[in-house]
This record gives structure tokens, sequence and C-alpha cells, in this order.
């Protein structure tokens, strides 16, 4: 399938390295489709992050969401991991290019067609929770038993109640609509220590000064090109780290992902909330004078991470 059918790998990939809104009329076809394709497999699935916002606050799509977000739980609803291959089958049967990544606290599953991106997520129950990027921590009772609403003239599922939902992932403004900022709500929610299913603190230090090569490199610029010490480097979910001298924190990351960070100097705080890293890199952040919120893909690559 071509590229300019909007269902192939080069779509996926620039969908996920652009922040290009969705057409609200493909979207709506789309997971019109998605709903039908799940539905006929007897998969469970709800709306969720900025779907749900969009459905229970606008009774719409967000303008500027980007994405269909969709969700499963394994273990509830008779939902397996078994099941993820048959409907990643039946999704490009039916004209979608799709990718299975398996992570600690969840599968992913990114799809595109018609240039519309679903990301279904299959999450994993840890501690009776299930965590919602970029680490939110989220009842699993919210997921049990889910509410039934209209929504594009179809009935969808939502979290339930999806109103406590929605405080939980995006914080107590959430019924306030916003482009930019709401980042930083997200992020104020989840706690600077490693959420449960990844490296605790002990095993960090040691994978950091025993095994580099888990690591990458952030270095930390200020407005003038100039190398910043002591700066500050939270990763959301997996901890903080600070700047040597030269500017570099050294970062574990499990896998290739994206992470979310705040980076904090000075005066100077300013929220990543999608960036993409993988371990044994050098990235480089550069601030911009001009904006100090609502970037996303700002890191740039330095090189590759050869020494301890």
């Amino acid at each position: 399938m071509k590229a300019s059918d909007g269902a192939s790998e080069a779509a996926l990939e620039r969908s996920l390295a652009e922040w290009i809104p969705a057409d609200p009329v493909a979207a709506k076809m789309v997971l019109i489709e998605a709903k039908q394709i799940l539905d006929k497999l007897g998969i469970v699935f709800f709306l969720r992050q900025g779907t749900c916002l969009g459905a229970i606050r606008d009774h719409g799509f967000i303008p500027w969401d980007d994405d269909l977000d969709l969700g499963s739980v394994f273990g509830l609803h008779g939902f397996s991991e078994k099941s993820v291959d048959r409907v990643v089958a039946a999704f490009r049967e039916n004209g979608f290019f799709a990718k299975v990544e398996h992570h600690d606290q969840y599968i992913y599953v990114p799809m595109i067609k018609s240039a519309v991106r679903v990301d279904w997520t299959c999450y994993r129950i840890l501690d009776d929770s299930i965590f919602h990027y970029p680490g939110v921590r989220l009842p699993v009772r919210l997921f049990t038993n889910l509410k039934e609403i209209e929504f594009l003239e179809e009935k969808f599922n939502v979290p339930n109640p999806p109103e406590e939902y929605l405080l939980l992932k995006y914080g107590e403004e959430w019924v306030t609509p916003k482009k930019t900022g709401f980042e930083k709500d997200v992020l104020d929610l989840i706690p600077e220590a490693p959420l449960p299913g990844r490296a605790g603190r002990l095993k960090q230090f040691l994978i950091k000064h025993v095994m580099p090569w888990r690591t990458c490199r952030l270095r930390v610029l200020n407005h003038k090109g100039e190398p910043v010490a002591d700066a500050d480097v939270v990763v959301a979910g997996f901890g903080r780290s600070r700047t040597d001298r030269q500017g570099y924190a050294r970062i574990y990351l499990p896998y290739e992902d994206f992470y979310a960070l705040v980076i904090r100097f000075g005066e100077h705080e300013e929220v990543l909330y999608e960036e993409k890293m993988t371990t044994a890199k050098t990235y480089v952040y550069r601030p911009d004078p001009q904006v100090t919120s609502g970037r996303y893909f700002v890191l740039s690559l330095e090189r590759d991470l050869r020494e301890p």
C-alpha cells in the first residue's frame, strides 16, 4: 500500500513524529470502523485519554487532537494477550497498517488508515492499577464495569465514572480546554519515584554505573547555547537525574519509547510531553526563549554514546 493511501509504515511514522490534527470526518469513519472490527471479534474496549476527554467534555473530537485513543485491559472482560495478534490481523485485513510494541506496563498497537492514527493500548494490571501515558496511575475499578455513552451516533464504552477517570488523568482543570499547558497538569500527578513494573532507584543506580549502555545521556543547554550544570531532569515514571559540569545527565531507559520529561534550571522549567528516546544515545535540549510550553519532539540527537 502506498504512503499516499494514508495506511503505510511511512504514514504511521510521520504521524508519530509530527503533531498534525486529525481530520474529524476521516477520524469519525476510522473510529466507527475500528469499533466494528473489535465488536465483531468480541473485544471489549473503551475510549481513553484525548478521545474520551473530547467525547465527555466536548461531545466531539478535540480540534487539535492528532489520534484516536482506545484501550483494553488484560484479565478483564475475557481479554488476554493471546487476543492481540488476532485483532491486529483483522485490522490489517481491513486495510490498516499496524505495528505491535511490547512494554512492561502494556502492549501498544499503533495503527493507521486514511491518515488517521489509532492508538490501541492493552494494559497490564499492576498493584490493582493500570498506567496511562506518561505514567498516571489509575485504579482498575474504573475499567471493570465500563459505562456506555452516545458518541458520534454510536455506542461507546468509557471508564466508569468517566469524570473520575478524567480527573485522575488530567487533573482538576480537565473541564477547561487547553491546547497547551495540560502537559504540566498531567506530570504534576505522577510521583518522581519509579512506578511499579519499572526498575527502582537502586537498580537504576547500578545500571548507570555498571551497565552504561542501558542508559542514554541528555545535555542541557541554556538560552545562549551554553551547557548547564546541576540542571534537574525528571523522566516521568522513572526518576530524576542532575547534569554534570558539562551539562550531561545520565538517564536510565529500558527501551526505545516515547517519554515525558521536566527540565529545570534557575528560573527555567519546561515540560517535554512526548520525546522519542532510546538507550546508548546522547540527546541535546535547547530552550526556546519565545516558547515555554506545548513543544513536542524537541530533543536533537548529538551522537552515539560509546564511552562509560
